[in-house]
């Protein structure tokens, strides 16, 4: 695949608090932190990654061929993973992401309406079931954590609808607390925009706001989350339409407090720049990309988005295509400029995500059951992907840092 020069630039390998909660958030809705640590934390924490934990697809109506959640050891020098345990017996435990702590792990049953929580041996990086609740809605696909660490959010795509789930110390999930419908028109696509489709909500960088990508009604939610009164909830501060059948899918927010934010859209394969406002918590569209090459004539969906630790650069997955999109980003414009395509080295990436030190973006291709690491090189580009986990039916990574 052609590959565009880049300026070169020095990617700075240090994990930031960006980093590190979007290889949990992007991937698994793992909240950013309201404050940005030092550089000699970050990098201790980024050296500390020795476990890694992969959801996947189980069911035959799925076509999947995956076990459940499994567990690897992580070597952060080399890349390389190694199974030590399988938690099987679960149905679709697709997205996972932590807590603040990385004590629990939580994970949403796709196409169930139930969502699980596990504790995690400090030692052995092995899980243990605590319990699973209805999340009151169907196929849940995404879930991320508030900034008190004691709710979860999750986005019920088939229902069309967030939900506010509490926990306690001892990581055990209650009732839901709030349930909100999206309002809106669905969009012309007669398959996959019947009606409301959330597809994402992580806590914005602030941890005041929800940020919800619905590829079903071509909008994109804000909602600030209330967690400080009897009654936990959901309140809507804006939306903003995208354009017709764009199908917008995921985001990811730029660090170091910078105003901007990204959302891959699905059905059109393209991504848009956004000026994010924290504090009232709305979004204007500033540029829309392509995430394919125009000499490509096939048909593709986008699908995964994650940020380079420092924010200089942006990695979209296209399947289909089957590739990672390399973007760079301007940091004071926040504008997009289309740097180069990598092969995912494999069949339908729908996720990845970013090692905590920033060395390698990792692709997990569902349809050929494996996950491959593709190194960051200095300049931002990736290299040729490298066999990293196998892995049936993958569809969430994330490391932990603890």
């Amino acid at each position: 695949m052609s590959q565009t020069p880049i300026n070169r630039r020095h990617f700075i390998r240090l994990a930031s608090a960006a980093a590190v909660l979007s290889t949990t958030s992007l991937a698994s809705g793992r909240l950013l932190a309201a404050t940005t640590p030092s550089a000699s934390s970050m990098t201790t924490n980024a050296q500390s990654a020795r476990f890694v934990y992969v959801g996947s697809r189980t069911t035959r109506e799925r076509n999947a061929r995956g076990a459940g959640i499994t567990v690897y050891q992580y070597d952060a020098e080399t890349g390389q993973a190694k199974l030590i345990q399988t938690v099987d017996q679960l149905v679709n435990p697709s997205f996972l992401c932590f807590d603040r702590e990385q004590q629990f792990l939580f994970c949403v049953h796709g196409d169930q309406q139930e969502v699980s929580a596990f504790g995690i041996d400090a030692q052995t990086g092995q899980l243990s079931k605590i319990n699973t609740v209805n999340c009151e809605g169907r196929n849940p696909v995404h879930l991320s954590v508030d900034p008190t660490n004691r709710f979860l959010a999750i986005a019920n795509y088939a229902t069309g609808a967030i939900a506010l789930i509490p926990f306690g110390a001892d990581g055990k999930l209650a009732a839901v607390a709030d349930l909100q419908k999206l309002p809106g028109e669905p969009g012309p696509h007669r398959v996959e925009q019947a009606s409301s489709h959330p597809h994402m909500i992580p806590f914005d960088p602030s941890g005041r706001h929800v940020v919800v990508p619905d590829k079903g009604l071509d909008s994109v939610f804000v909602y600030r989350v209330e967690t400080t009164t009897d009654k936990p909830s959901f309140a809507q501060t804006s939306v903003i339409k995208t354009r017709e059948a764009s199908g917008p899918r995921h985001v990811v927010f730029a660090p170091e407090g910078r105003p901007f934010a990204y959302v891959v859209n699905e059905l059109d394969s393209t991504v848009t720049a956004y000026r994010y406002d924290g504090e009232g918590g709305s979004l204007v569209a500033i540029q829309v990309v392509p995430t394919l090459p125009d000499d490509f004539t096939g048909s593709s969906r986008a699908a995964a988005i994650v940020m380079a630790p420092q924010g200089e650069y942006l990695y979209v997955s296209n399947r289909g295509h089957d590739s990672v999109a390399v973007f760079a980003l301007d940091g004071k414009s926040g504008r997009l400029r289309a740097a180069g395509y990598q092969a995912s080295g494999g069949r339908k990436p729908r996720f990845m995500t970013v090692s905590p030190d920033g060395r390698f973006v990792f692709a997990a291709n569902e349809d050929s059951d494996n996950i491959q690491r593709l190194p960051v090189t200095d300049d931002g580009h990736l290299g040729a992907p490298e066999n990293a986990i196998e892995a049936g039916s993958p569809v969430c990574m994330i490391f932990r840092t603890a």
